[in-house]
């Protein structure tokens, strides 16, 4: 039986990281690079979703993540839950408020697994790129989550844009399956 457990990102993320300029990036630009990160992975063997943790002080990406699912054969490894993860990490704490103001930023609208865990990971802003239904119309389950979601999270004080660049998030989900990538 294994006893670690953990999340590896892919080199080819890791090395676009370190290719990206360290000045800061309004919300349209982090979503743009949310979406190029889902397309790339997607080229690279991996389901069509991306995320990032953003310091929104300063608008810097403090951590990335990709899909993992069908790559690491891990259910949870969800886009948003391997940036939130990685960004835990990278700042040591679990709750991310802890250490600032932080946003999540997300090719596609949570799952109802990552919708769960938003709260609990100490971001105060959510951004979402594709909707459910983009999701859902290629084949996606994205399980059962409030309808009233958006409302969920801004009672508990976290603020929900949705929408942003979605036709392009949606694309990368509709490419994706004319490819016939693993729909999970």
């Amino acid at each position: 039986m294994k006893q670690s457990f953990y999340f590896q990102l892919p080199d080819w993320l890791v090395n676009t990281l370190d290719g990206i300029s360290s000045g800061p990036l309004n919300d349209q630009a982090q979503m743009r690079l949310a979406i190029k990160l889902s397309q790339t992975n997607t080229e690279q063997g991996g389901g069509p979703f991306a995320a990032l943790v953003v310091n929104r002080a300063d608008n810097i990406i403090v951590a990335a993540g990709v899909n993992l699912v069908t790559s690491r054969n891990l259910s949870c490894a969800h886009a948003e839950m391997v940036a939130i993860s990685m960004a835990q990490q990278n700042l040591d704490c679990y709750r991310l408020s802890d250490k600032g103001d932080f946003q999540l930023v997300s090719s596609c609208e949570p799952c109802a697994m990552c919708f769960g865990a938003i709260p609990w990971s100490g971001v105060s802003r959510v951004l979402c790129g594709a909707g459910k239904a983009d999701a859902e119309a290629v084949g996606f389950d994205e399980g059962p989550k409030p309808q009233d979601w958006e409302a969920a999270l801004e009672h508990r004080g976290i603020e929900v844009v949705t929408g942003l660049l979605r036709i392009e998030a949606a694309q990368v989900l509709a490419s994706y399956a004319d490819s016939r990538g693993e729909v999970y």
